[in-house]
């Protein structure tokens, strides 16, 4: 029969590389059949139930305590295996063990004062801390720790948002920072493409793949699994993407994560149009509006992300599309298409916040009236509320001219886009109506730019490039795609992104950094080439939460 014995070591802390060197030791040791070893929280006392390795002594252990388990069958091989604990945590520290350690972040500082990163991976609850006090030392913040709070996090990114710092984390497992991997990353030359990726093993995925099709990374920023969530608002991301833009070392953008809340693609994805460089999305899940936007470039997965990136670096310098000059106010989409509207709103709706409609794809986007427009908005004038008792717009341009001058007295509105559609039953000349009216509303308002989508042939009765003629002649801005419309008006009228409020400092080089929690990547800074101090981090007071909140109280 199997004898079961633990131990508890009350407030010892060891990171978890550690811990888990010292239970495969325990476990190959003679007569031991398994073991355990493991801080004792709730979550890892359930684990250790599971396996049938939690004593009755074991269930007393409180959080911060070191619980070891051994099971052998005999009661003098498990007491054995015991009483080896020291002798092989001794054996099992880290080769750095001789080097010198910081006892606090700020003496590892003074050490390493051109270290701008610090590394933490200690336990999700200490780890907010942590991040501030180095946010406070006016570092960049690489945090891999789980079980951080969302208000924690919010108030992290805030903060570094203030000081032109990053936090990246909570939860971020993967970075490259002027060519050092930070955390779990891969070996890549260095090159043009720079990354920002809410998805570590998304971000590995495509800067190995940008290696092994002959291309390179420049910077390869990680935000933490949460950071598109609508709370956290991508404020790592926005960061990251200024960066970037920024960055005369990239020439190519890839963004790469899970599928973002609505609103937080929609800033990401205005923020991406003003990079003025070609940008690579990748969000998975995410129905792209077009292959192509402007600037930006859909990808159908990761290795189509690499590939796309790959193939934008090696153009000359420069070929990123051109981005429409930006233009305040608000989109008013008067059309004739019922299709044409939709289509329109589906690419616009990744750009422009609020949007409404008649034809909505959203229960947010519905419009309370569609008589009176509101924000954003996109009119299908064929609905059967505008068309009763008179023609449809495509043979009526009535409508549509009383519309245009009713939005053209608010002056909110910025832009106001048509569709002209042509062909047989269409009406015979709509330019000659519509574009004397467009001459007249912009003399009054100067601001005021005309967006004019023309669908048509140069054999229709009305010949599409005598109505273009003419459109262009009233100053309007002539398309013939949707997906033209849809990069135009979303370069001109997609607002600035907020992180450029607060410019990101630049990365300095050669990379410095100070690590504090999993060895591990300690040694893996050092064997990259880059300068790095480790810090020998212990829960302050003992991971005594009584005594916490009392040092807490003191030092506020």
């Amino acid at each position: 029969m199997s004898i079961t014995k633990s131990e508890i070591r009350a407030g010892a802390y060891y990171d978890s590389v550690v811990l888990m060197q010292l239970q495969r030791s325990l476990a190959a040791l003679d007569g031991v059949e398994d073991a355990g070893v493991v801080m004792a929280t709730p979550a890892n006392l359930e684990l250790l139930a599971d396996f049938e390795l939690l004593t009755q002594e074991g269930k007393t252990a409180n959080p911060d305590d070191l619980l070891i388990v051994v099971r052998a069958g005999k009661a003098e091989a498990a007491e054995a295996a015991l009483g080896q604990v020291d002798a092989l945590l001794t054996a099992r520290r880290s080769s750095i063990s001789s080097e010198f350690r910081a006892r606090s972040m700020a003496g590892a500082a003074k050490n390493l004062p051109d270290a701008e990163w610090v590394l933490i991976s200690v336990p999700g609850r200490y780890a907010a801390d942590v991040a501030d006090e180095a946010l406070d030392l006016d570092k960049h913040v690489f945090l891999y720790s789980d079980n951080v709070s969302v208000e924690d996090e919010i108030k992290l990114k805030a903060k570094g948002v203030e000081k032109g710092r990053m936090v990246m984390g909570p939860d971020c497992g993967t970075a490259i920072i002027n060519g050092v991997g930070l955390g779990f990353a891969n070996r890549v030359r260095r090159g043009p493409i720079g990354l920002v990726g809410a998805s570590g093993t998304g971000l590995q995925a495509i800067t190995s793949q940008i290696h092994n099709l002959g291309g390179g990374v420049s910077q390869a920023i990680g935000t933490g699994g949460r950071d598109l969530k609508e709370a956290v608002g991508g404020q790592t991301m926005l960061q990251g993407l200024d960066y970037l833009t920024g960055d005369e070392g990239t020439s190519v953008i890839v963004l790469v994560s899970k599928p973002p809340a609505a609103q937080v693609s929609t800033r990401l994805l205005q923020a991406a149009r003003k990079t003025g460089k070609p940008v690579v999305v990748d969000f998975i899940g995410f129905a792209p509006p077009a292959p192509q936007i402007g600037n930006l470039y859909f990808a159908a997965g990761m290795e189509d992300a690499a590939r796309l990136a790959v193939e934008l670096a090696k153009k000359a310098p420069g070929s990123a599309p051109e981005v429409a000059k930006a233009h305040d106010g608000y989109l008013r989409g008067l059309f004739s298409g019922g299709t044409l509207a939709s289509e329109t709103l589906l690419g616009l709706q990744n750009f422009l916040s609020p949007l409404f409609s008649n034809v909505a794809h959203r229960d947010e986007q519905k419009m309370a009236d569609p008589l009176r427009s509101q924000a954003h908005s996109i009119l299908d004038l064929g609905e059967d509320v505008f068309t009763v008792g008179r023609l449809h717009p495509m043979m009526d341009n009535d409508l549509r001219i009383r519309r245009m001058k009713e939005e053209a007295e608010d002056p909110e509105v910025g832009m106001i886009l048509l569709d002209v559609v042509l062909g047989e039953g269409a009406h015979a000349d709509p330019a000659s109506e519509l574009a004397p009216v467009m001459q007249t509303l912009k003399k009054a308002r100067k601001d005021l730019d005309f967006v004019v989508l023309v669908v048509g042939t140069d054999e229709d009765p009305q010949d599409s490039g005598a109505q273009v003629e003419a459109f262009e002649k009233a100053g309007a801005k002539v398309l013939r795609e949707v997906n033209q419309v849809v990069a135009y008006v979303s370069a001109a009228l997609g607002s600035e992104s907020d992180a450029a409020a607060h410019p990101v400092k630049r990365f300095v080089e050669p990379l410095a950094a100070i690590n504090v929690g999993v060895e591990t990547f300690y040694e893996s800074l050092k064997a990259q080439g880059a300068e790095a101090v480790q810090v020998d981090w212990r829960p302050p007071a003992g991971g005594n939460e009584d005594l916490m909140s009392i040092l807490e109280k003191m030092r506020s």
